[in-house]
């Protein structure tokens, strides 16, 4: 035994010396094993970098493990890649197939990018892989099929792509896929059958996509599904009665198909959780019904443009959550005595704001009851229906409205005088009635109308001067009415008339006020049809953006003034069956005209033959009888050879008079000259204007030649130049003439550079009007020369090798909110700028911002031949939606158009980028960012830099980064509210200023 134990503690050494060596031996192939899987995910991370062309991957070097690269997830205990998140990164490219070879990756997400090409089937041999978001990229070719692979999918998102092909049959595999989302694409070959197969299904989304076919019966096997959204899909046929069991839906979307047959009666218990119920646009039949009562959470209703009939039977008290009813283009018409007594059941609808039920055959009378709906109600619109009688005398109880549509029905009676309690109303039409009556006072205290259509009534009396208390009015029509009295000169001073002003075929007397030439904004009148006298105003010459105008059938005489050549945007001109005598205008030859009548009048004289009177179709001059001449359609006689003569020497004379005082006037400017030099006044070139001449600016731009241009536009050319007398840089912006608003442009911009002067706006020169080596008229603008181009070219320019940092954004934010500030609360007038935008904000030698280009801009409160048209209302994308809906430009206009700026700015996106449709916008894309989210829209230039100052810093960098996200949601905040749509709810101007100091104070301490 003794000799024995030794042995025995030998071996048991051994046997611990051999575990442990194994041990060791295990561990170093377990961990030479993860170092090559390791490799392989480093590897596959390279391929997809390599074929990114555009993009901020900096962080994807040696200088990190990839585990610590942007973007890229590992887990703790293989350090194996599990997500690669790259949402929003500005990213262009396509997709390596090495992305196949992540064979832990549970997410992937390249959301909001510019990915290209096809999507790679290797990413069929991704078992692990759990949610797959490839969405808003241009993603081409067919869905791969072998996205089977992919076994544990539960979110697949591919919508916004160029897809095209039908949804593979393989898909139906996918047992764990609950999201779905392919809508935006090019997608064909109908909702498979196959689909039902995956019973996990809860969101389905296949929107804006050609796919034909009908809607399968296999769906019933979606138990779980929410919500089904299938809008604009050429989908046909019945809805299968299959979903209508599918008891958990919230979200039905099939707007814009051509799907048939009934809903079933029993539908309200059947789906008992409906929150939106979206069927428009489609050719439903038969009636509604009245079991959708029972769909209480029931929040949007919209079924418009199909082809519903029978009486509205839906209790509407027992959905107190709707918010927006829209029932319109149906038969509900019953020709019961009681088919509105639906609308009292509305009281209780008190988060209600649309109720809109136009063309819906409707007859009988408005209950009382109306006056009682939601406070909250904005819109409300029962137009083309048959309802009769009264107004409601209550209606200024519906004090949230701020559109309302009672057009085209059979209302008589007076206009209630409590409309005038409606202090929110923009729209107002109760056109196409038989109301009578006079039109009420109380108009005049609704400051926020923009359009009143009283037209094709039995209205008389006069016309209230209250209507010219209504600072925002675009758009009056009291035609065809039994109006009388004369025109309130009150009307004609509402500067913001700008759409239409139609008196037309009422009983009007008396003259034309002067004051009709304040309507410098108008693009079309018509007094047609009344018993208006005296002669026509010159001052009607300043109406100068007026398109159409009508005086016909009036008693107007005296002889067509010249100061109507001003209306050079005039296409439509109607001034028959008058009293008017003299010659036609010869200015009317060159305007564009489309239509010409100056029929029935006392006209004399020679017809002309350009422009429309080379068209008899275009224009008539029927019973003048001492007219001549003219095209040989009109069968007028020739004008006698002693007329010609006497206009020949008549035209000498005013020649011979014209030459006459332009010697006298040289003379006297010599004198003047010699006398002010002899009293030895020196004014120094820097304060005056230079004089330049059309062959200096030649010489200067090198013949104006394309290497010298620097920019393009609808009105003009923009060259670089040198002026050799003082050896001074210059921008030369050159009219183009014949562009149609070009003339207006340019005299607009000067008017508007006789008015200001600010550090922040860009400085000009001098200014040249003269005429070309060939006869032309040529116009000219010279402005200080900016070095540093435009801020357009520093965000989106290819050629620009560096980019602006954060803290250079915003000093060029705040150089341009100190001109706004400085136009709109400094100036008197007030200018509105009307075209901000980056190409029209300028930078100089050290990066500082001037603003230009005042070519659209205008002068609120003056009355001015170079205010803007209506045709003419900025560039896409920055122009606010009031402006789109024939809205007065203003200075909260220019906000919006500042907020779209700041954002572009801020996260490198054109407010136009491909991305933007569909109801997404450059705001709604940042308003969904704050507050949390806001650092995944910015742009990736700006994220790098800051990110690389903090680490050189060498500072606290959690706490820095917190300070940068706080700027980031304050600065995009401001972007946000400067583009809210309406325009009472933006930030004025001297506010943005204040939060953009505060916030360049805080950066600069960061």
């Amino acid at each position: 035994m003794k000799l024995r134990q030794p042995i025995i503690l030998l071996s048991s050494s051994s046997h611990i010396c051999f575990i442990f060596n194994a041990l060791i031996i295990l561990t170093f192939i377990v961990i030479s094993a993860s170092y090559g899987e390791n490799e392989t995910d480093l590897h596959a991370l390279l391929k997809i970098k390599s074929m990114i062309t555009r993009g901020d991957l900096k962080s994807w070097n040696d200088s990190l493990k990839f585990c610590f690269w942007s973007g890229v997830y590992c887990g703790k205990q293989h350090r194996r890649v599990t997500m690669l998140i790259l949402d929003s990164q500005g990213i262009e490219g396509s997709l390596s197939p090495h992305v196949g070879n992540l064979s832990f990756l549970q997410k992937l997400s390249f959301r909001n990018n510019s990915f290209h090409g096809t999507i790679p089937h290797e990413l069929g041999r991704l078992p692990r892989l759990r949610v797959l978001n490839l969405g808003l990229n241009k993603f081409n070719g067919v869905i791969p099929a072998n996205l089977s692979g992919c076994s544990n999918l539960e979110e697949l998102d591919l919508s916004v792509n160029e897809l095209v092909g039908s949804i593979p049959k393989e898909m139906s595999s996918l047992s764990k896929l609950s999201f779905l989302s392919l809508s935006y694409n090019n997608l064909t070959g109908g909702i498979q059958p196959f689909l039902g197969n995956i019973t996990s299904m809860e969101m389905f989304f296949v929107v804006e996509n050609p796919l034909g076919g009908s809607i399968p019966d296999t769906i019933r096997h979606w138990r779980k599904v929410k919500s089904i959204y299938g809008g604009f899909c050429n989908l046909y046929g019945t809805i299968p009665h299959s979903l209508y069991n599918l008891s958990l839906l919230t979200n039905i979307s099939l707007q814009g198909n051509q799907l048939t047959g009934r809903l079933p009666m029993a539908i309200g218990a059947m789906l008992p959780h409906l929150v939106l119920f979206q069927l428009r646009a489609n050719q439903l039949s038969g009636p509604l019904p009245s079991s959708i009562s029972n769909c209480s959470r029931l929040r949007r209703i919209e079924l418009t443009r199909n082809k519903f009939s029978g009486k509205l039977k839906i209790d509407f008290a027992k959905l107190g959550d709707l918010i927006y009813i829209n029932l319109s283009n149906n038969n509900f018409g019953s020709n019961e005595s009681d088919e509105m007594k639906f609308i009292d059941s509305l009281e209780n609808c008190t988060k209600l704001e649309n109720l809109i039920l136009y063309k819906c055959e409707f007859q009988g009378v408005l209950p009382r009851s109306i006056v009682n709906l939601s406070d909250k109600l904005n819109f409300m619109s029962f137009e083309k229906n048959h309802l009769q009688g009264n107004l409601p005398r209550l209606i200024g109880n519906l004090v949230g409205l701020g559109s309302l549509y009672l057009g085209t029905n059979r209302f008589t009676g007076n206009i209630p005088s409590t409309i005038g309690n409606l202090r929110n109303l923009q729209v107002v039409d109760l056109s196409g009635n038989k109301l009578s009556g006079q039109i009420p006072d109380a108009f005049g205290n609704l400051s926020l109308l923009t359009k009143l259509f009283l037209s094709l009534n039995n209205l008389e009396g006069v016309i209230p001067s209250s209507l010219g208390k209504l600072p925002r009015l675009l758009n009056l029509l009291l035609n065809e009415n039994e109006l009388t009295g004369t025109i309130p000169s009150q009307l004609f001073q509402l500067s913001s008339l700008s759409i239409r002003l139609d008196l037309s075929q009422n009983n009007l007397f008396g003259s034309l006020p002067t004051e009709i030439g304040d309507l410098n904004m108008l693009s079309e009148m018509d007094l047609s049809d009344n018993n208006l006298s005296g002669n026509i105003p010159s001052s009607l010459g300043g109406c100068v953006s007026l398109s159409r105008l009508s005086l016909k059938g009036n008693l107007f005489q005296g002889v067509v003034p010249q100061s109507l050549s001003s209306l050079k945007g005039l296409v439509e001109l109607d001034i028959s069956h008058n009293n008017l005598s003299g010659q036609i205008p010869q200015f009317l030859e060159w305007f564009l005209l489309e239509y010409l009548n100056l029929s029935y009048n006392n006209l004399e004289g020679e017809v002309p033959m350009q422009g429309v009177f080379s068209n008899g179709s275009r224009f008539s001059v029927w019973e003048n009888n001492r007219l001549c001449g003219g095209i040989v359609e009109l069968g007028l006689p020739k004008c006698k050879e002693i007329r010609k003569h006497t206009k020949k020497f008549i035209l000498f004379v005013i020649i011979m008079l014209i030459a006459s005082t332009l010697f006298i006037t040289i003379c006297l400017s010599y004198v003047w000259c010699k006398k002010n030099k002899s009293q030895g006044s020196e004014t120094s070139m820097s304060q005056r204007f230079l004089e330049v001449s059309y062959n200096q600016l030649l010489k200067a731009t090198n013949g104006f030649s394309e290497s010298n241009l620097i920019g393009n536009g609808a009105f003009s050319s923009v060259y670089k130049g040198l002026l050799d007398e003082d050896g001074i840089f210059v921008a030369v912006k050159v009219i183009h003439i014949k562009n149609r608003g070009a003339q207006r442009s340019f005299m607009r911009e000067c008017e508007v550079w006789r008015n200001i002067r600010h550090r922040h706006i860009l400085k000009i020169i001098t200014s040249c009007s003269s005429v070309d080596f060939q006869g032309n008229d040529f116009k000219a603008l010279v402005y200080e020369f900016m070095p540093n181009g435009s801020l357009h070219d520093w965000l989106h320019s290819s050629k620009r090798t560096s980019r602006l940092n954060l803290l250079q954004r915003i000093n060029i934010l705040t150089d341009v909110a100190y001109a706004l500030d400085y136009i709109h609360n400094q100036c008197v007038p007030t200018i509105v700028h009307c075209d901000l935008k980056p190409s029209n904000i300028l930078l100089d030698d050290d990066m500082v911002a001037h603003v230009g280009d005042f070519g659209l801009a205008r002068f609120l409160g003056k009355t001015s031949k170079q205010n803007n048209s209506t045709g003419i209302r900025g560039t896409i994308g920055y122009t606010p939606p009031e402006y789109g809906l024939g809205n007065e430009m203003t200075s909260s206009g220019d906000v919006y158009s500042f907020g779209i700026l700041l954002l572009e700015v801020m996260t490198g996106k054109r407010p136009t980028h491909d991305m933007f449709n569909e109801g997404l916008s450059l705001h709604k894309y940042a308003s969904m960012a704050l507050p949390g989210h806001v650092t995944n829209i910015i742009d990736v230039n700006i994220i790098k830099a800051y990110e690389d100052k903090i680490a050189k810093q060498n500072c606290e960098a959690n706490a820095k980064r917190k300070e940068e996200h706080e700027c980031f949601t304050s600065i995009i905040n401001i972007g946000v509210s400067c583009s809210m749509d309406s325009p009472q709810q933006r930030m004025d101007i001297q506010t943005v200023l204040y939060e953009l100091q505060h916030i360049l104070s805080t950066l600069q301490n960061i």
